[in-house]
């Protein structure tokens, strides 16, 4: 029987024990190196911490430089992300650009807008109770995915605005073998704003490995009045053309809910499951708030959607027009898709400026 390599980790593995090494990054210890954390004498923390010195919580956070691209993590070694925790003002949640790179590689696997990563893409604070990502009060960012990696990590953080930003971090990993089978985490944001007429929401394409789909999130705002979540969710995986594989029935459906949600009548029910949420409801009823917005997520964890050489994925927004008939909207709708697959991954498509990520 093979050594346990710690990866894996859920209840069932608990009790097993491993020769892989714990470790974690933060601004008390950029290395993760084995009896280096809590040295730090410079740092966020120094004026704070000035009557008791080095190993005060010297360095708790860093400052990112306006317009700027900040390193939060690099390692050498072959082994797994396990969990990170971070937390920073809403403001900055669609302005900074979290970004994670495997074994050495030129493009990023993960591109997403750090409140959208952690299902958070409105910039206003909401809780998340999902096994995946999990966001507490007042905004601590949790995330649970695993990211294993042979040779190398390492992640990102850029900061789009004309402002330094102040950002708490922790970065937990193992340092371990990693089985030939293990696929490579990947994430990428894209955004309709707004959608046009009779065309569908693209939340990825251009994917090429072999891989599974493991989860959705949508910022979604309706721009009409009525409901907007007839339309389906479609999977076009190895070959599909003009027709998918999968087709769901309905936006709520897909993120498993029913019925436009309204429970009770009149009003849209939330609620944030292991594995299905619709978390977020945002109501235009102040001075300048404009049309109703929503958060949801979707994770395939128990159910992966398997591909072998290609993936596109769409969901069309549809609301009700007169005579009973599908009304084709044109809503602002931000997503974040998550899979793994086998490297090189196809390079994504250029993010765009920050005048076009931002929330208005």
């Amino acid at each position: 029987m093979q050594p346990f390599n710690g990866l894996g980790m859920g209840l069932g593995q608990l009790s097993r024990l491993s020769r892989a090494k714990t470790r974690s990054i933060s601004a008390e210890n950029w290395t993760g190196e084995k009896g280096k954390a809590g040295m730090a004498t410079e740092g966020t923390g120094k004026g704070a911490s000035r009557d008791l010195g080095q190993g005060w919580k010297v360095s708790p956070s860093v400052h990112i430089p306006a317009n700027s691209t900040f390193t939060l993590a690099d390692i050498g070694e072959s082994g797994a992300i396990q969990h990170i925790w971070l937390t920073c003002f809403p403001t900055l949640w669609r302005s900074l650009i979290l970004r994670m790179y495997w074994d050495g590689e030129e493009h990023p696997s993960v591109e997403v807008p750090i409140g959208d990563f952690f299902c958070n893409g409105w910039c206003e604070r909401t809780n998340v109770n999902s096994m995946p990502v999990a966001v507490n009060p007042a905004g601590g960012m949790n995330s649970y995915w695993e990211m294993p990696f042979r040779k190398s990590a390492k992640i990102t953080v850029e900061n789009l605005t004309d402002k330094d930003a102040v950002l708490y971090f922790q970065i937990d990993y193992t340092l371990t073998d990693v089985p030939d089978d293990a696929a490579y985490f990947h994430a990428q944001w894209r955004r309709s704003n707004p959608l046009p007429y009779k065309e569908v929401h693209t939340l990825l394409d251009g994917v090429k490995g072999h891989g599974h789909y493991v989860g959705t999130y949508l910022a979604w705002q309706s721009n009409s009045s009525g409901w907007f979540g007839e339309g389906e969710i479609k999977f076009y995986m190895d070959g599909d053309d003009e027709y998918p594989t999968l087709c769901g029935t309905g936006t709520e459906d897909y993120f498993g809910g029913a019925w436009n949600w309204e429970q009770p009548k009149g009003e849209y029910g939330t609620y944030s499951t292991p594995f299905l949420g619709m978390h977020q409801v945002l109501k235009p009823d102040g001075l300048y708030r404009s049309q109703q917005r929503f958060g949801m997520y979707r994770w395939h964890v128990m159910d992966p959607i398997r591909f072998e050489s290609d993936l596109r994925v769409t969901i069309q927004a549809l609301g009700w027009r007169s005579g009973g008939r599908y009304l084709p909207l044109q809503d602002d709708i931000a997503s974040t898709a998550f899979w793994y697959q086998s490297e090189p991954h196809a390079p994504f498509a250029p993010l765009p400026g920050n005048d076009d990520l931002e929330v208005i």
